[in-house]
């Protein structure tokens, strides 16, 4: 075997190198993307952004317009108004169809968005002009004076355009400087008709228009310092998010291929246990007896904390798989509380099982749904007292199946939900040495329930005790099941280290 040979042999057998690996190639791609692509992701968010608040706005434009032409028309000229309105129409009919085509892209093709933004530029001329061409045609009409309405107009659209068209450097500086240039046009074109010398009011009106501009373009500059800020931490936080989502993944990997690694040789020892305390190779001392069922418990139960942690892997990955088919649920509640019965008795607990109903259909993964019957009733009698009783009760409630488990243990309050149903947490620690579990069963009971559109929760009992409940919708009499996948979760936070609490936990 050549030197390279046995490089790939060793990594192939290495689980943390095939994290590595799997690692570095998604940094590679996540790189390549950042590097090649970032320009057009935040151009197309800006243009998406310009979008939406332009849309949203349509309404509160047509209202601006209508006053300010209803005004012309009583005031000036009824023709001006018409021919502003057509104007406007066939402006604002422009701009709805671009904004339409920019909300429904993807955001991926760089040809489309410089086409889209080409449209955005003739569509910014387009509307400006319009307004131009009004303020200019009233303070005609009205002839060399203060110019209140066309002016006050003016001021209006270049605010407006400050506060909402800011997203799109080009865009702002077209609209401020075209309703700039006529805000100092109207003033300046007084002063060249009239030839008013520097003492008369037209060149107060023409410092005031320098002013109020001045103030225009300085909104302008905030809200685009505002936008351009929002826009990078969006970034950022895209990046820390990528982050913590590769590590996430990472994690998520090396633990599931760390998990299988370590259930084979512990399968292998498990057994070989199993062997030398039931005799089977040899008569043991009695001490030696106790030691090995010591190392018989603690290998089951890492098995199980193994087991429950591939589970959640699968879970949060999206891979679990459920074999989803119709069964009646009498019959799997009493098969399970049969099951769990000797495991009940050895810590002084009776199972009961009482149901309403001859027959419960329903459709779904009977194994997993046995799992969160396990999990319930294994709960129940290691934390009810000595010489107490479970009961387990399938009734109808609203419609649906309702299994129920009761116990009459210690109890849990309201407040403590959260802490019942999170990954690896009990309610008291210190029942962790002392009953034992990993605190993953309620976790993964209350996703399978999920992926079955159930429900899983608990209530205080009026005496002592806890009653735990799962609820599922019962089956139509022409309902079959199919196979189905849980959805990965939504939310892909960071967790916790799982490795130091899995130590913890065995």
């Amino acid at each position: 075997m050549s030197v390279s040979e046995r490089h790939r042999s060793s990594a192939g057998n290495d689980p943390c190198a095939e994290v590595r690996r799997g690692r570095l190639t998604k940094e590679a791609k996540r790189e390549g993307l950042g590097l090649g692509a970032r320009k057009n992701v935040v151009r197309a968010k800006q243009m998406k952004d310009y979008a939406e608040v332009g849309r949203k706005l349509v309404w509160q434009r047509q209202i601006i317009f209508a006053a300010a032409l209803g005004l012309a028309g009583y005031y000036y000229s009824i023709a001006l108004a018409l021919m502003t309105g057509a104007l406007i129409i066939l402006s604002e009919i422009y701009d709805f169809t671009v904004f339409k085509r920019i909300l429904v892209w993807d955001g991926r093709d760089a040809a489309v968005a410089r086409r889209l933004l080409n449209q955005l530029y003739v569509g910014t001329v387009l509307s400006a002009s319009v307004i131009v061409f009004y303020s200019i045609a009233i303070a005609l009409a009205q002839g060399p004076g203060t110019h209140f309405m066309s002016l006050f107009f003016l001021f209006a659209a270049a605010l407006f355009a400050a506060m909402n068209n800011h997203h799109i450097l080009p865009i702002l500086v077209v609209r401020i400087g075209m309703y700039g240039a006529t805000f100092l046009f109207i003033p300046i074109y007084d002063i060249w008709v009239t030839g008013a010398t520097i003492q008369s009011e037209l060149w107060a009106h023409l410092f005031t228009s320098l002013f109020v501009l001045y103030f225009v373009i300085d909104c302008s500059r905030i809200y685009l310092s505002f936008y351009q800020r929002s826009l990078e931490q969006m970034e950022a936080l895209t990046v820390e998010n990528n982050k913590a989502q590769q590590g996430y993944e990472a994690k998520s990997e090396f633990i599931s291929t760390m998990s299988h690694e370590l259930r084979t040789p512990l399968t292998s020892i498990k057994g070989s246990i199993d062997l030398t305390h039931a005799g089977h190779l040899g008569p043991i001392s009695e001490k030696a007896e106790q030691v090995m069922g010591i190392a018989k418990r603690n290998c089951t139960r890492l098995i199980e904390l193994i087991d429950e942690i591939l589970d959640l892997q699968k879970i949060e990955a999206g891979r679990m798989p459920f074999n989803m088919k119709r069964f009646d649920l009498r019959d799997l509640v009493e098969q399970s509380v049969a099951a769990n019965a000797p495991f009940a008795a050895r810590l002084g607990v009776r199972l009961t099982c009482e149901a309403e109903a001859d027959h419960l259909p329903v459709v779904g993964d009977s194994a997993r749904i046995e799992q969160v019957l396990t999990n319930i009733v294994s709960n129940a009698a290691k934390f009810s007292p000595e010489g107490s009783q479970v009961r387990v009760r399938l009734t109808v409630e609203e419609g649906r199946a309702r299994v129920s488990v009761i116990d009459v243990g210690p109890g849990l309050a309201d407040h403590d939900r959260e802490r019942v149903f999170d990954k690896f947490s009990q309610v008291d620690s210190s029942d962790t040495r002392k009953i034992g579990g990993t605190g993953l069963g309620m976790n993964i009971s209350k996703q399978i329930m999920q992926a079955h559109n159930g429900s899983i929760d608990y209530r205080k009992n009026e005496g002592a005790g806890t009653t735990f409940y799962f609820d599922l919708d019962l089956a139509d009499d022409d309902e079959e099941g199919k196979p189905a996948r849980l959805d990965p979760s939504a939310e892909a936070a960071e967790a916790d280290d799982l490795v130091t609490k899995c130590v913890a936990a065995s």
